[in-house]
């Protein structure tokens, strides 16, 4: 049922392998970037280079309308993958909170205009597991962030505040035009290049030493090309309307993602993984110094796993073994120099 679909964020690291797999799949991509001059050869290049009846790359950015009528010009469908993501916290929430929120909103409506009939959203698990105060619970496709709880941090309300503005605005101007979304947890598998994703941060901490101990956090995690898989499943199975799919593995804790690196990589590349966790109090007092550590603090302890068996059993979506993601992961951050050995 190949067709023409547009994938917002062309160069980031879930959008890429998605138009790797549209490729492969025989559709015709559109891709926005923000800026061609910067960006198209890379891509180009990371995808095999395909022409220009296959990819066509515009310039389009979450709080502009320039560029976004002409790059779904053409489409009956359309991923938007692209978001604002920080490795840091920023000083002000609406600094990412704005542009996730308008610019969900910007694609909704230049893709009823152009005729769009199904708009796949890259949502998070951020807007599904949070602002709960147990420790140790597990969320599915129905559940929501409480954004009023005051342990959410500024990532979180962006991708729950987004999602939920996307659902409403496709129920008052929608019509004829099926909305779906892809909430994953903590994409990790191979990068393809030193320009990697804030996502595999943790891994490259626990490798280059800059994490001495791992605190008490932890994720459920998916695999970049497992959630590129169902983005794709979601574009082309029909019957979708106002569906919510959670793309997400087995929950680690940071403790045992470095026992995975150790057990799957030589003694070499993993002399510097931590093998204690960093003591709460610990914690508590980089917390006074560092905005990222404080926005984080109230996560110690706590394990959110993930039922994923909706998107399993209504799509036929499989996930590989997250050790495979992990070790993948770290593999690909030690080959493109990201991390030194």
């Amino acid at each position: 049922m190949a067709s023409t679909v547009l994938v917002t964020g062309g160069t980031g690291y879930i959008a890429g392998e998605l138009i790797r797999q549209l490729l492969g799949r025989g559709w015709t991509v559109h891709a926005t970037v923000r800026s061609k001059a910067k960006s198209e050869a890379r891509l180009r290049e990371r995808l095999g280079n395909p022409g220009e009846d296959r990819l066509k790359i515009f310039e389009a950015e979450l709080m502009s309308d320039a560029g976004w009528a002409e790059a779904t010009a053409g489409c009956t469908h359309v991923a938007h993958v692209a978001s604002p993501i920080a490795a840091s916290t920023p000083k002000d929430e609406n600094d990412m909170i704005v542009p996730a929120r308008e610019g969900t909103l910007r694609a909704l409506r230049f893709a009823k205009e152009a005729g769009v009939k199904r708009f796949v959203q890259t949502s998070s698990m951020a807007a599904v597991a949070y602002g709960r105060s147990e420790k140790d619970y597990t969320v599915d496709e129905n559940d929501w962030t409480d954004i009023t709880h005051p342990d959410v941090y500024p990532y979180v309300k962006s991708k729950t505040i987004s999602e939920r503005a996307a659902r409403e605005w496709v129920a008052q101007h929608g019509e004829g035009m099926e909305f779906v979304s892809v909430n994953p947890a903590m994409v990790l598998g191979p990068v393809d290049d030193a320009d990697f994703s804030p996502s595999v941060e943790v891994v490259r901490q626990l490798l280059n030493g800059s994490m001495p101990m791992a605190p008490d956090l932890g994720f459920a995690i998916v695999d970049t090309r497992d959630v590129a898989d169902l983005h794709l499943r979601c574009l082309e199975e029909p019957g979708l309307a106002n569906e919510r799919f959670l793309a997400a593995g087995r929950f680690y804790k940071i403790i045992e993602v470095g026992e995975v690196l150790r057990r799957g990589l030589p003694a070499a590349h993993t002399r510097k993984v931590p093998t204690k966790i960093m003591p709460d109090w610990m914690v508590a007092i980089l917390s006074l110094f560092n905005a990222g550590v404080r926005s984080i603090k109230s996560e110690l302890g706590k394990s959110r796993h993930v039922d994923a068996s909706h998107a399993k059993q209504r799509l036929g979506w499989q996930t590989r073994d997250e050790e495979e993601s992990i070790l993948d992961c770290a593999r690909s951050l030690i080959e493109h120099g990201v991390v030194k050995v």
